[in-house]
């Protein structure tokens, strides 16, 4: 992108001043979202669509603030409580001021509500769009300093491959911008133009509280163009342009531009990542922009990363694995398909493979967590094991605790949640069910099968199990009672005596003795190849 000065020269000309002071001092921004968007299609505000889990109203208002806008006034309509709401749960109660815009009357009429909002202020304001949520901040941060060096307007502009349905931007033969003229009212001649508005404007407040309140309605619509104020500049200020990649102006109308600038801020996001982290298959992951990723970090295949999640040094999440505001430690291991919301990962930690960690659970240092595991509310002391098919809610277990394969803490009662709380060094042997609220000392023992109803001793064995017998014959029995069932392959059958004929063993080196005719059971001999009658004399 780059800055057309040529417009400064005009502004010498029709004898507008360069002045400084208060006008060239902070930046406020008008944020305008009052649209309904029917091309969505929705029963949604347009702007409350969200992108890489952000609502797309948030992007401009958080660029804003980003360069230090104060005031942000957002213009808002349809919907105006749920996007105020969004607004509010982002950014706080009082970090955007609110104007209404009840009745659609142009961009124009918004920014004219808006201005009141900046009553006092003399600096720079940036109006932006609610529903362009690709905007580089070096855009902007180009277009306010243009703005305050030379105190005219400064406009975004951009040269899309199409340009059909953008206002052009019209400039006299010395290349200074005179206006912007739709595209429906454009002649032959100006629709050849490809240089379009962005309709991203930074402005001094003083300038545009005159030009808003001197816009006309000279349309069918009775609507207030805010473009019409570049012509009002060019007879005064002066205007200059920033140049900008239209795909990073475009407005979002329907579903399939949102998905596309959404594979577009995805693309953008990862680059940013590759420069210090390995991601295995770029086109596959997800990461949205509140996301951290440390240096020697790995990120494998359709692995997505949302919220506030942070991926610490050296640490690798591994094919699949979906991870919602979960820090995860230095050189923590996350195996494929892990899920995660709301969770920490100690360092060194191994999670998974199929591991899910719900809200509260802490995991801590080297510990591990393996395959269908479920934690919720728990922390997990360093070192400890629980590393088969377990589920372990409102808990706290100590250090270097085993967690046997099927244990469960009973936590809820059916009205309310309780605690169990397992000492370090404890063993929880495999099946066990801990009753809560319940405590178990520090090297404890529990025995396979156990359900534990009250505290157990430190160094205690606690053991529960019902008295094992044994049926003699108990199969038997049963399938006498089922004819149905008795196998037809298993009868017993009589071995024929020719199978088992008695042999004499040849000698070999050793002087033979001659075996003792024994009498076998023909039901029971053995055959006399796999075993001699007679044996060698030692």
């Amino acid at each position: 992108m780059a800055a057309r000065k040529t417009e400064p020269k005009l502004r010498n000309e029709t004898g507008a001043k360069k002045t400084r002071g208060a006008a060239r001092g902070g930046v406020a921004a008008i944020v305008l979202a009052a649209g309904k968007g029917t091309r969505m299609r929705s029963a949604r505000a347009k702007v409350l669509h969200e992108l890489l889990g952000r609502p797309l109203v948030a992007y401009p208002v958080g660029l804003a603030r980003e360069l230090g806008a104060a005031p942000v006034v957002a213009v808002l309509g349809h919907q105006r409580e749920a996007v105020e709401a969004a607004l509010t749960s982002r950014f706080g109660a009082d970090a955007v001021a609110v104007v209404e815009q009840a009745e659609q009357r142009g961009t124009g009429h918004a920014v004219r509500l808006a201005m009141p909002a900046l009553r006092g202020f003399e600096g720079i304001v940036l109006i932006l769009y609610g529903d362009v949520p690709l905007l580089r901040r070096e855009t902007l941060q180009q277009l306010v300093g243009e703005a305050r060096r030379y105190q005219c307007l400064a406009l975004v502009t951009a040269t899309p491959a199409d340009a059909t349905g953008y206002g052009r931007v019209v400039r006299d033969s010395r290349g200074n911008i005179t206006g912007v003229v739709e595209q429906k009212d454009a002649t032959p001649d100006e629709l050849e133009i490809n240089e379009v508005n962005a309709g991203i404007y930074a402005a001094p407040a003083a300038f545009l509280r005159t030009a808003t309140d001197d816009l006309v309605a000279k349309n069918a619509q009775g609507e207030y163009y805010l473009t019409d104020i570049i012509a009002a500049a060019a007879r005064s200020i002066g205007v200059t342009a920033v140049d900008a990649d239209a795909r990073d102006v475009a407005g979002i109308n329907d579903r399939e531009q949102l998905g596309e600038a959404e594979l577009t801020m995805r693309a953008r996001i990862n680059r940013r990542w590759q420069t210090h982290a390995t991601l295995r298959d770029p086109a596959s992951i997800v990461v949205e922009p509140d996301v951290t990723i440390d240096v020697d970090a790995e990120i494998g295949r359709n692995v997505t990363l949302r919220g506030r999640t942070r991926i610490g040094h050296g640490a690798r999440v591994e094919d699949g694995s979906i991870l919602v505001d979960t820090d995860v430690g230095a050189g923590a291991h996350v195996l494929p398909y892990t899920i995660s919301n709301d969770a920490v990962i100690g360092a060194g930690a191994v999670i998974g493979p199929f591991a899910r960690l719900r809200p509260g659970a802490q995991i801590g240092a080297e510990a591990h967590v393996g395959n269908f595991v479920e934690l919720k509310k728990t922390v997990l002391g360093r070192g400890s094991k629980a590393n088969h098919l377990s589920y372990l809610g409102d808990a706290i277990i100590g250090d270097k605790v085993n967690i046997g394969a099927g244990t469960i803490t009973c936590n809820y009662d059916g009205y309310e949640k309780h605690q169990t709380v397992i000492g370090d060094g404890a063993f929880i042997g495999s099946d066990t069910q801990l009753v809560a609220p319940v405590r178990v000392g520090r090297r404890a023992v529990i025995a396979a099968g156990t359900t534990v109803v009250r505290d157990v001793p430190d160094g205690a064995l606690a053991i529960s199990r019902v008295e094992q017998r044994e049926r003699p014959g108990y199969a038997d029995d049963v399938a006498a009672r089922h004819p149905s069932a008795q196998p037809t392959t298993a009868k017993p059958t009589t071995a024929k005596p020719t199978t088992a004929k008695p042999t004499t063993a040849q000698p070999t080196t050793a002087q033979p003795t001659t075996a003792k005719p024994t009498t076998a059971n023909p039901a029971t001999a053995k055959p006399a190849s796999k075993k001699p009658a007679a044996k060698k004399q030692s």
